[in-house]
């Protein structure tokens, strides 16, 4: 049974850092696409930035050059940088986890930006 579990979240000031972490377990192997979308109250949610297999990256325009997503497969676990927050990245942040097919979702971890 595949489980992720975030964590990293918090309360930040404007202009602060955040990583957010996304721990995987019971996935089958190392190659598996992965990403990071958040949702903030009464909006829909966003993806903010994806990994391929490949290691090819993408990111939102609106988190470009603040955001950065990355994996150490040695722990299991994908991360997202956050530098430069806004309160506009104010939401829940959602690990998800796609491999041979099968989606896999965290629990979501709150980032709140504010004075």
């Amino acid at each position: 049974q595949v489980q992720l579990v975030e964590s990293g979240g918090g309360l930040v000031r404007p202009g602060g850092s955040l990583r957010l972490s996304c721990v995987h377990s019971g996935l089958r192997k190392d190659t598996y696409f992965a990403e990071w979308s958040r949702q903030a109250p009464g909006k829909q949610r966003e993806e903010v930035a994806e990994i391929h297999s490949y290691d090819g990256k993408q990111y939102a325009d609106s988190v470009k050059g603040r955001f950065t997503i990355s994996r150490d497969n040695a722990k299991n676990t994908v991360y997202l940088q956050m530098t430069s927050l806004k309160p506009e990245d104010t939401a829940v942040y959602y690990c998800h986890i796609r491999q041979n097919g099968q989606d896999y979702w965290g629990q979501g971890t709150q980032v709140t930006v504010s004075p």
